[in-house]
Formats: C-alpha cells, sequence, structure tokens
C-alpha cells in the first residue's frame, strides 16, 4: 500500500488523475485544489461542467478546512451513518473555482476506507472522487467493468483491489445553513 500511495502522490502533484477504490466504488480523483487537474476529469468522463463532483477528506479537521460554516446536524448525520455518506455543504472554501456548483456548493464526504483516508492525510488537502465511468453510463461495480477509455485516460491505476466493496455510490445529503435537510440519494 505504501509504493501504492507514493505513485499517487506523484501524480496528484504534478495535477494527474487517478483511478483508485473508495470507499464506495472505483473513482476518478485529482488534487482538489487544481482547477486543470478537474477539467481533465470532466474532459475524460464527457460531463458538463455544470454538474458537479464529490470531495473527499480525511477527518472533521479537514473537512473544516473547506467549509466556511458546517451545520451543526452534519456531525450527527456523519456520527451515525450507516453508510458512506456524503454531506452537500454550502460556502465552500480552498478548492478549485470549477468544483463549487452553482449554486456555491460542495459535495464532501469523509473518507473511512484505508486507503483513501492515508492518501488524503499524505497529500494534505482533499481529492475529487467521481465514479469511474463515462457521464451518463452505469457506474461500474467491480474493477472488471471500467471502461477501456476510463482506463486509458488517468494517469495512474491504484493496483490494489479494495477488501470489501461497497459496489455502490454513497448516499447524498444536502445541508443548507438555514437548516434544511434534504436528501438527495440513497
Amino acid at each position: 500500500m505504501i509504493d501504492e500511495i507514493h505513485e499517487c502522490l506523484t501524480v496528484l502533484k504534478q495535477g494527474g488523475l487517478i483511478l483508485y477504490p473508495t470507499d464506495t466504488v472505483w473513482g476518478i480523483g485529482c488534487d482538489a485544489t487544481n482547477a486543470d487537474a478537474i477539467d481533465k476529469i470532466f474532459a475524460l468522463k464527457k460531463r458538463a461542467e455544470s454538474k458537479s463532483m464529490v470531495c473527499l477528506v480525511s477527518d472533521y479537521k479537514m473537512l473544516n478546512q473547506y467549509v466556511e460554516e458546517i451545520p451543526e446536524v452534519a456531525y450527527d448525520i456523519l456520527k451515525y451513518a450507516a453508510q458512506p455518506t456524503t454531506v452537500i455543504y454550502d460556502d465552500p472554501i480552498r478548492v478549485a473555482e470549477n468544483l463549487i456548483a452553482d449554486d456555491n456548493s460542495l459535495a464532501i464526504r469523509v473518507c473511512g476506507d484505508p486507503f483513501c483516508n492515508k492518501l488524503i492525510r499524505k497529500f494534505k488537502r482533499p481529492i475529487v472522487s467521481t465514479s469511474a465511468n463515462i457521464s451518463g453510463q452505469p457506474t461500474p461495480k467491480s474493477f472488471d467493468k471500467i471502461a477501456p477509455e476510463i482506463l486509458k485516460g488517468v494517469d495512474y491505476v491504484v493496483n490494489l483491489q479494495p477488501a470489501k466493496k461497497s459496489a455502490k455510490p454513497s448516499t447524498i445529503i444536502k445541508l443548507t445553513l438555514d437548516g434544511k435537510v434534504q436528501i438527495i440519494r440513497k
């Protein structure tokens, strides 16, 4: 795992794209603070820039560095979540502008996967995570279902098979500063 983290760090620091196992599905990732790298993901996925992506952080401390104000209910939701849960927060800060949705929000997940968590901690910045598919195509349930176009389009493919595969995207909840809670995806 150490070698894989080192390879990923090299690619991320150079503005490249990685294909990596997350706590949910295989993801395409890059430095969440690098607008050019994020543009590469939009191009690879053939995804409209108006569609937002998820950002992974290692812990609550890092989460607080990238959101202006976190609603108190977010901590309760995350504490009691039975599966990986992504929260959409208002007023993200210190990330690339093209990662922020038109309504000035950003989807962020505190990642529990050991590989991802170590990678993010060593990188010291959030990492983009979007499913490893062309926009509009089904999310691959396993590595062998990832399209060759995606495999060829990234700069590095992590050579680790996740021990426990969720094989489904995370729950997504939108929280607003005025206290509204909306379930986007169960």
